[in-house]
């Protein structure tokens, strides 16, 4: 059963060594990476007997708990475990954890295809969920992206639209409304985290949970949510 479920991004400048201390930005980065650091607390906190740690991947697969990752495909020397075969989402996931005050309880790390189908990510959540009495969840994954790829600072109605629809459906924990996420927007917008929270979705499919939307701002022209939800006693 899900007890717990976090929302975080996973762009490579969450980690200190991609940006320096000082770089462009510091200042928003600084309360992007607080908010994650809080809601990861938040997961860690819930007493689960299981993590689940979930995000986009080429396919969909279960990775093995040592496997490590690194962001040499962005041209950056960061390394972290002794195999770096983790995607992205999965990479900055572990990160996070690691720099986590609090211990990690057993984890399981899961790709989702990033083109799945809405069935499938629903159908994985619940499966997921059911792994262990108490499952906690960390659902990693970036909102449109369009932004960045056109004029800086230009409006996009139809990315706005899309962010007012995922940050809804976090502020208020419905995961009817992370269900109703269109896969086809995906490519269009530039989405990378919609399968991630459609298996959030699936997870939290029974139940209620208290939510707190801890971020969302599209700072450097992506769109980053962080998030908690906390079932209702």
């Amino acid at each position: 059963m899900l007890i717990a479920a976090a929302v975080c991004p996973h762009p490579p400048l969450l980690v200190p060594e991609v940006t320096g201390a000082d770089g462009p930005g510091a200042g928003e980065l600084r309360r992007l990476r607080a908010a994650c650091r809080d809601a990861v607390a938040v997961l860690l906190g819930a007493a689960a007997d299981l993590l689940v740690v979930v995000g986009g991947a080429e396919d969909t697969a279960e990775y093995p708990p040592d496997a490590g990752g690194s962001l040499r495909d962005f041209a950056v020397p960061f390394t972290l475990g002794a195999a770096p075969v983790l995607p992205l989402s999965l990479t900055i996931g572990k990160w996070l954890l690691a720099g986590a005050d609090q211990p990690s309880p057993t984890a399981t790390w899961q790709g989702i295809a990033s083109g799945a189908a809405t069935a499938d990510c629903l159908n994985l959540g619940e499966k997921l969920a059911a792994l262990a009495p108490r499952v906690a969840l960390l659902a990693m994954g970036d909102g449109p992206g369009r932004r960045a790829r056109g004029v800086p600072g230009a409006t996009d109605p139809g990315a706005d639209r899309y962010d007012d629809q995922v940050t809804a459906a976090l502020t208020t924990a419905d995961p009817s409304a992370l269900a109703a996420l269109d896969p086809r927007r995906d490519e269009e917008l530039v989405v990378a985290g919609r399968a991630a929270w459609q298996v959030l979705a699936g997870a939290a499919s029974r139940g209620a949970f208290a939510a707190d939307l801890r971020y969302a701002a599209a700072p450097f022209e992506v769109s980053y949510y962080v998030a908690t939800w906390v079932r209702a006693h």
